[in-house]
């Protein structure tokens, strides 16, 4: 069973992180524009037990193809940062695969995009995100809290707030705010950086 360990950290601008990465010799990965597919039951069972069940497919901007994934997301855990069992697999087409999860009774409940731009540093993997509604974003996963740390302070980040919120909890307070119905979340066409 793997644990997904991470901060998540809320920042008006990218640019700057871009630079520290750049200056403390961290490896720049790639870029893709991802599509997020959020279901559950109609009765809501995952949420209702604070877990998650995703699809993502991605588009290339730059850098390697990642392949499409199929995820589970437990229950939070106790701890500083954000920490939750995961089991992910990779599968072959993210749209057929929505479709074989509606066909036995899955919902979509949410759809986002999301413009991730991943850099390694250390034993850390750094994600520069761009949403839409909710801003940029810096998400750090690690081994530990330690090494996440680590790489909070070098790239400037350590006063930062960590955010335990999901993206998907952000939009669907958003959506909910607004009292809209539409439940899909689109950026449109962003450049490579």
């Amino acid at each position: 069973m793997a644990t997904e360990i991470e901060a998540k950290l809320k920042v008006s601008s990218l640019d700057p992180i871009r630079a520290r990465l750049k200056a403390c010799a961290a490896q720049r990965i790639g870029c893709v524009l991802e599509t997020n597919f959020m279901l559950d039951r109609p009765d809501q069972t995952l949420r209702q037990r604070d877990a998650a069940l995703r699809v993502r497919g991605a588009q290339v901007l730059d850098g390697p193809r990642p392949a499409a994934k199929l995820t589970y997301k437990g229950p939070a855990q106790a701890g500083r940062f954000k920490s939750r069992q995961e089991i992910e697999v990779e599968i072959a087409d993210a749209g057929q695969t929505v479709e074989l999860l509606s066909a036995v009774g899955f919902t979509v409940t949410l759809c986002y995009e999301k413009r991730r731009e991943s850099w390694r540093m250390n034993d850390c993997l750094v994600e520069l995100d761009e949403l839409p509604i909710v801003g940029a974003f810096v998400e750090i996963e690690g081994p530990n809290e330690a090494a996440i740390d680590f790489v909070r302070v070098a790239l400037g980040l350590a006063a930062t707030p960590h955010i335990s919120q999901s993206y998907v909890a952000m939009l669907a307070t958003h959506a909910q705010e607004s009292r809209s119905t539409d439940r899909a979340f689109r950026l449109g066409h962003i450049p490579p950086s």
